[in-house]
């Protein structure tokens, strides 16, 4: 075996991490281990770059919303994990909200997601946003008809005010194949330390595939604007999904690559 390996390979193979997931991880082998090193050595190098561009946000007072949409089991928790992994969390928040109270179903819809938008140098990663209401809500009945229309008659010009008022916005959709999804719920549900994850609407989210299926596809066609595009990730594969969404935020936020990563001094 080592024969068919380059000395670059078998110095990859050898490593902490290679030999870590190869002992650790079930139904790898030597390829496997070897590509998810190559994997790891990546995303650490888009992490670094992730530093420059939070250092580059906070000096320039930039205000930065990205958000990340896709059906149940995508992958998106797991991808805004690895985008700020090394980020000071001081000067960012991961947003994920649970469903409206009574007094926030009486508001305005998009109020309570304005309450959560950054101020002056900060980040903030929504897993899931506004857009339940363009499929996840019209798909499990948690809205009416009218309320649905409000909110799609609505939505690009509330996204234009949030951009002409100095915000990066950012919004990307996961997506997978009805099989992957199953077998990512299965692979959930035998999981002691992800069962908790699989909720009630998980549960009815392969038999309404098709109905997913129509408001996303509503959804691009009324919301992919050239101010506010979505960028579309194909997700079955959660090493490759998690390396483009950091990639492309590096790739449209401007910041200044040449940024330096600094150390933050505290007073005592």
């Amino acid at each position: 075996m080592n024969g068919s390996l380059s000395d670059k390979e078998l110095k990859l193979l050898n490593s902490n991490k290679g030999l870590v997931n190869l002992l650790d991880r079930h139904n790898t082998s030597i390829a496997k281990t070897i590509k998810y090193v190559k994997y790891e050595s990546e995303l650490k190098k888009l992490q670094s770059e992730m530093i420059k561009l939070q250092n580059w946000v906070y000096d320039n007072k930039m205000k930065v919303v990205i958000i990340f949409e896709g059906r149940d089991a995508a992958g998106k928790g797991g991808a805004i994990r690895r985008a700020v992994e090394h980020l000071n969390p001081r000067r960012l928040k991961v947003i994920a909200l649970p469903r409206p109270t009574k007094t926030q179903s009486s508001q305005w819809y998009f109020q309570r997601y304005v309450e959560c938008l950054p101020k002056e140098g900060n980040m903030v990663f929504f897993d899931r946003s506004w857009y339940n209401r363009a499929v996840v809500e019209p798909v499990n009945k948690f809205c009416t008809d009218n309320e649905y229309n409000i909110f799609m008659s609505q939505v690009n010009e509330f996204e234009k005010m949030l951009i002409d008022s100095g915000f990066y916005l950012l919004k990307f959709y996961f997506s997978i194949s009805k099989e992957v999804q199953l077998k990512r719920f299965n692979e959930i549900k035998n999981s002691p330390i992800k069962r908790w994850k699989y909720t009630k609407v998980d549960k009815k989210a392969q038999r309404l595939w098709k109905e997913y299926s129509y408001y996303k596809d509503v959804m691009f066609k009324k919301t992919n604007t050239k101010i506010c595009p979505w960028n579309i990730i194909q997700a079955n594969k959660k090493i490759y999904a998690r390396m483009k969404a950091v990639s492309m935020i590096l790739e449209t936020i401007p910041y200044d690559k040449n940024y330096k990563i600094m150390t933050e001094k505290i007073d005592f």
